[in-house]
């Protein structure tokens, strides 16, 4: 265990260091959440700092492993890995500012000092995608010895990409909420603040756009995990051509997954109360991930003749 944590504190310095400091910053949160008594839209007022806390652990530490998967080290890659790190400290040392300060950050006009820390975490979200891009396209272009594990790598950094992207509606014209110094929203249909699922505070009332993108975002971890169990537990019945088309078939329906919970919640629609079409849709989603999965499956080499004999 110590061996493996030595190793994994130079993967990339910038980033574990970061990831040690968001561990610590999410232990000082969770006491904020059960020892400040303040609530701010409806939450304790601490939570949104342990949430994104959790989450700079998740995506530092998965960044930096992918990065040490390289065969050989990218200066560009890990400068990007650098700027990311530069661009996340702002946006934790604005919410967590903001909450010293008793307020919010995130949709925060209402004086001109708040309007322009909500630019400045705009502006580093942005400059944060550019980076996150950057090591895309350097893992693309690198090879990786494990094949299943590099399309696992390769898909991961594009799906969380599109984590990313579909954010963006939070603020765009249609999601001001029509209040006065307020910016954008999480919330479709109802305001934001209102009853929400427990820890995750996704509405249950109206649409959620976090939804959507969190779980872009996570694709980071779920498709390594998916990589990691198929070698394990597929690598003795199917060769790694077919483990990685699977793979392929796995990232895609996550892709539309994604998407498909970003189109419920701009249609204002809860992500436990689903209608009939958002029904039909994944019932969908789950035919043609099955067809395919089986199509892959059908297209596996059969066993040499030669060493069957």
């Amino acid at each position: 265990m110590t061996v493996t944590l030595r190793r994994a504190a130079h993967w990339h310095r910038p980033l574990m260091v970061f990831v040690s400091a968001m561990a610590v910053l999410a232990v000082v949160s969770a006491v904020g959440v059960l020892a400040d008594p303040r609530v701010l839209t409806g939450v304790p007022i601490w939570l949104k700092p342990l949430k994104f806390s959790v989450s700079f652990v998740l995506y530092g530490t998965t960044l930096a492993w992918m990065l040490s998967l390289l065969p050989g080290r990218s200066r560009i890659a890990e400068w990007a890995g650098t700027v990311i790190v530069a661009m996340s400290v702002v946006e934790m040392v604005i919410i967590v500012g903001q909450v010293l300060r008793g307020t919010t950050s995130h949709f925060n006009e209402t004086t001109p000092f708040n309007a322009a820390l909500w630019e400045a975490m705009g502006a580093s979200i942005m400059v944060l995608f550019a980076a996150h891009f950057v090591i895309g396209i350097v893992v693309l272009r690198q090879p990786v010895p494990d094949r299943v594990a590099a399309g696992a790598v390769r898909l991961a950094l594009g799906l969380s990409l599109l984590g990313m992207l579909v954010a963006v509606p939070m603020v765009l014209p249609g999601q001001n909420p029509g209040i006065e110094g307020i910016g954008g929203a999480h919330s479709v249909g109802v305001p934001d603040g209102g009853a929400g699922l427990p820890l995750v505070g996704w509405s249950t009332t109206g649409g959620d756009l976090r939804i959507g993108h969190f779980v872009g975002l996570h694709a980071l971890q779920v498709l390594p995990v998916l990589a990691v169990l198929a070698n394990r537990f597929l690598g003795g019945r199917l060769d790694e051509r077919t483990r990685g088309r699977l793979l392929t078939v796995a990232g895609g329906a996550y892709g539309v997954l994604t998407m498909l919970f970003t189109w419920q919640a701009l249609r204002g629609q809860p992500l436990l109360r689903p209608d009939a079409l958002t029904l039909a849709a994944v019932a969908a989603l789950l035919v043609a991930t099955g067809i395919a999965a089986g199509a892959v499956l059908a297209r596996r080499p059969g066993p040499d003749p030669a060493l069957a004999a």
